[in-house]
């Protein structure tokens, strides 16, 4: 039987414990998100900021600019976060340091006073005479009861000692960690606030530099959504043909919404939706400059972009790779675009856009992270690949399935 100071010690202990992990746990997401928005900041650098790109046009730079300004306010957030929450972990810590020093203490006057009495009675012969001295076998049992009783009380005493000072030992170490790893997070915020601080004046020098002529670039822009729209409304048709005319072989109706799925291709469909969030990128680096939706312009908030999938800004003549194993269900030649391959997955169909090169045909059957084709590069030095996902005729967000996109 555990004795009431022991209870409220392993209690106190396991609550203790539960919160550390919690803490521990937040800590650890926090530190993943910092270091994604990390790596993302180095792709940007990389794919984005290059020697190579200096002959981008304004919009270009003032998007990337834009892209990168977001990516880097979301990494002085989290690591604003990632040192509010030491704060609170080390305010706890030493709190809880203050209130075991105390304990400790106590427990160690206490158990000074033990062994001081134990001493004074501690002779084999009182031991002998205080049970012989008893009236019967009853009392004399009782008392050797309380003689073993007392000398496993002073033995729990001296476990809890042990056990409180190791756990003062622990969360002083923990101390300095925690006020070394804030100070650090500190530090590295004051740098990455200082390189917002000069993107955010480059920025504004170069919106500087198109707001006299600011509607000329809206309609630009507006011009680009509009030939997007196209293409998007173009795919969209021939998705819809490819749905009536799997319903036509099969027998049914060509008004259905749905493709009509043979055994195998529904196993394949089966396979793909259980991949979701799971997909590996089309590109091997590539960072995400346009998301799924509608979004506002940077250049003019009062344009609105729509994206039926995802843009990804990557290398130079980067090899683009089938997310899953399907069949190419049409290679896409639109005036005034470049080739566009469509691979079908059951009912699901993967969209590559913006292709300089094809290596592939209709009809052939491909596998996952077969490379399909290369991506085109503009005057300016942009790659830029355009990557939608299609449950029968209706668009999904490529983020809900691509690993960590």
């Amino acid at each position: 039987m555990l004795n009431k100071s022991t209870f409220i010690l392993l209690s106190c202990l396991l609550l203790s414990s539960i919160s550390v992990l919690a803490q521990s746990d937040k800590q650890k997401a926090l530190e993943a998100k910092r270091l994604k928005f990390q790596q993302e900041l180095k792709q940007l650098n990389s794919l984005l900021f290059s020697d190579q790109k200096k002959e981008k046009s304004v919009v270009s730079l003032i998007e990337d600019l834009s892209y990168k300004v977001n990516v880097r306010r979301n990494l002085i957030k989290v690591t604003n976060d990632q040192a509010n929450l030491l704060t609170r972990e080390i305010n706890a810590n030493q709190n809880e340091i203050s209130s075991l020093r105390k304990q400790l203490s106590t427990l160690k006057e206490e158990y000074s006073q033990m062994i001081v009495k134990s001493y004074k009675s501690k002779s084999e012969q009182s031991r002998v005479m205080f049970l012989l001295s008893s009236e019967d076998f009853k009392q004399a049992y009782k008392r050797l009861q309380y003689i073993k009783q007392y000398t496993d009380f002073q033995k729990e005493q001296g476990d809890l000692i042990k056990g409180k000072t190791l756990k003062l030992q622990e969360l002083n170490t923990d101390l300095i960690r925690q006020k070394k790893d804030k100070d650090q997070l500190v530090a590295e915020n004051r740098i990455t606030q200082k390189e917002l601080e000069k993107e955010l004046k480059e920025q504004e020098k170069l919106m500087g530099s198109i707001r006299s002529n600011l509607s000329s670039y809206s309609s630009k822009i507006k011009k680009t959504q509009q030939e997007i729209d196209r293409i998007d409304a173009e795919i969209e048709r021939i998705i819809k043909e490819a749905i009536a005319e799997s319903n036509r072989k099969a027998g049914k109706s060509t008004t259905s919404k749905g493709f009509a799925l043979t055994p195998k291709a529904e196993i394949i469909a089966k396979n793909f939706a259980s991949n979701k969030g799971k997909l590996p990128w089309p590109v091997e680096r590539g960072v995400v400059k346009v998301r799924y939706g509608t979004q506002r312009s940077p250049i003019d908030p009062t344009v609105q972009i729509k994206s039926n999938g995802v843009r990804i800004a990557t290398e130079k003549n980067a090899q683009v790779k089938a997310v899953f194993e399907g069949e190419v269900s049409k290679v896409i030649l639109i005036k005034n675009s470049n080739p566009i391959v469509m691979l079908r997955h059951g009912n699901y169909i993967t969209i590559y856009r913006n292709l300089s090169k094809v290596y592939i045909k209709q009809g052939d059957k491909v596998n996952r992270n077969q490379v399909i084709g290369a991506v085109f590069t503009d005057s300016g030095g942009e790659s830029m690949l355009a990557f939608s996902i299609y449950k029968d005729s209706k668009p999904e967000n490529p983020a809900s399935w691509i690993y960590k996109m």
